[in-house]
């Protein structure tokens, strides 16, 4: 089935390919045991790991480790290519949270071996998001992001300690690709990871708003 973003004003858009940032907080980094590098770490989820809201996520068999990262999500709107900064948001249909879910286990024997992190970090369902807040009801932040699990906060941050912030993610990464819309920018997590289990549910908040609940499952 076709995975399709909702928005918070009834109108709906294709899911396409989720473009993901990695140590994009120094914090996070710093507790990951790793450095901020000259130019963003990106990797890329596929549609079918999209999640909508109230979902419920089957944790993979191959993993005894899935951590929850909350995230900022920027929707694209329109084609973008080779757009400037200054352009940014006039191709950005509109803002969520959502956790990008990480087989650390399977992530650290990976880089242990200088393998790619796809099976960690792009397994179908590893990407829950809630309804799209539209631009025109959004503004440009900058947004506080929490995550909950089982009523207990784990994460707590905001958007305004990016090392990148969103204009300058959508423009450097429309230099490499050709944004299209539907597609995604999930913009790095802020510190506080951690492990989540089947039974638990977590909620993401966006400036203080639930926006996401994800019901892990085996």
């Amino acid at each position: 089935m076709t995975p399709f973003w909702q928005f918070t004003d009834g109108g709906t858009l294709k899911v396409g390919t989720m473009y993901c940032i990695g140590r994009n907080y120094a914090a996070h980094a710093r507790e990951m045991g790793a450095e901020i590098v000259a130019n963003p770490i990106v990797f890329i989820k596929p549609p079918s790991a999209y999640r909508n809201d109230e979902a419920h996520v089957q944790l993979p068999g191959f993993s005894s480790d899935v951590h929850h990262e909350v995230e900022l999500v920027v929707v694209i709107g329109s084609p973008t290519d080779e757009c400037s900064p200054d352009e940014a948001w006039n191709h950005i249909a509109g803002v969520t949270v959502g956790i990008d879910l990480t087989a650390r286990d399977v992530q650290a024997e990976a880089k242990k071996n200088g393998h790619p992190w796809a099976v960690a970090k792009s397994w179908k369902g590893s990407a829950p998001c809630g309804n799209v807040i539209p631009m025109q009801e959004c503004g440009r932040g900058p947004w506080d992001l929490k995550l909950e699990i089982d009523g207990v906060l784990r994460q707590s941050g905001n958007t305004q300690d990016m090392e990148r912030s969103v204009e300058n993610l959508v423009a450097y990464l429309s230099q490499v690709f050709t944004l299209q819309p539907g597609d995604c920018i999930f913009t790095g997590t802020p510190e506080g990871v951690g492990p989540v289990s089947a039974g638990q549910v977590a909620v993401a908040q966006l400036n203080n708003t639930p926006m996401l609940t994800t019901r892990f499952v085996l």
